[in-house]
């Protein structure tokens, strides 16, 4: 019933307008009315507005879709502003949240990496997990170990691939040029598993109708937060206490549902052998 109703306040997410009939041939277009700000300048830049950097080549997340950015963080900021009752504004950032900030660009960026040590902004707790995957065509498969000697997709020059390379060796790494190759392996039955981020390579199976699943993480799962400055307490706290609200109402996982097809629970997903004993890898592959 929770997901229900956070399902029907989400029709600004899921890109819906509700039609009314009236005298049984006219109708009008109904628009939700903004609840009361609860942030304003300086918190925010723009008086009554919450403006949101993204990475708009990096779908899920983000992406260009008939000259709009589209994608998994925009629907997550989509919601954060409407429950601040803050209209959205949505810029491409690129890939360096932190000059956007502090340029002043944005209040708040999206898909921020919490295990990636080289951006330094504030980050909030994560509203997606992930970590590099090990996708098998069978949710039976077994967790392969080193002694195995396992064929293993991954995207070339990728964190997935440094990590099979790393844990597999690289006679078990087989490289592709994208996930949709190395997943189309995958069926083929060219390799036996396919490694990639947990969320990006869920999303790829989903849209491109290939059965595969997660059966072990290479790395402890971390996750996908939302930044801001260090300094500005009052965004830090709005957002940790907005961000709780929305993930325990359901809203994080009708988002999720809408663009994975599903909602992403690594917490009791078994670990590979070779698994960092630390937290989710913080290292750059080279």
């Amino acid at each position: 019933m929770k997901k229900r109703i956070a399902a029907l306040s989400l029709s600004f997410v899921l890109g819906f307008c509700m039609i009314f009939a009236m005298s049984g041939c006219s109708s009008e277009t109904y628009t939700p009315q903004l609840k009361p700000a609860s942030v304003s300048t300086p918190t925010i830049k723009t008086s009554g507005t919450l403006t949101v950097g993204v990475n708009a080549d990096n779908p899920p997340f983000a992406g260009q879709s008939s000259g709009k950015i589209v994608g998994l963080d925009v629907d997550v900021a989509a919601a954060l502003a409407d429950e601040l009752g803050l209209k959205l504004q949505v810029k491409d950032i690129g890939s360096d949240p932190d000059k956007a900030l502090k340029d002043g660009t944005v209040d708040i960026v999206m898909g921020v990496d919490k295990s990636d040590s080289s951006v330094k902004c504030w980050k909030s707790d994560a509203y997606i997990q992930s970590g590099v995957a090990l996708f098998a065509a069978s949710a039976d498969a077994a967790v392969p170990t080193a002694a195995s000697n396992p064929k293993i997709a991954a995207q070339v020059s990728s964190m997935s691939a440094w990590e099979v390379n790393k844990q597999f060796g690289d006679t078990a790494l087989v490289t592709t040029k994208d996930l949709k190759e190395a997943f189309k392996d995958l069926s083929d039955g060219t390799v036996k598993y396919v490694a990639a981020d947990a969320v990006i390579g869920t999303y790829a199976t989903y849209t491109g109708g290939n059965e595969a699943y997660i059966v072990a993480m290479m790395q402890k799962p971390s996750g996908y937060a939302v930044g801001a400055l260090d300094t500005n307490t009052t965004m830090k706290t709005t957002i940790s206490d907005t961000l709780k609200k929305l993930i325990s109402n359901g809203t994080i996982d009708v988002i999720q549902t809408k663009w994975l097809g599903k909602t992403l629970d690594l917490s009791k997903v078994p670990l590979t052998a070779g698994t960092d004993a630390g937290a989710a890898a913080t290292t750059t592959p080279p």
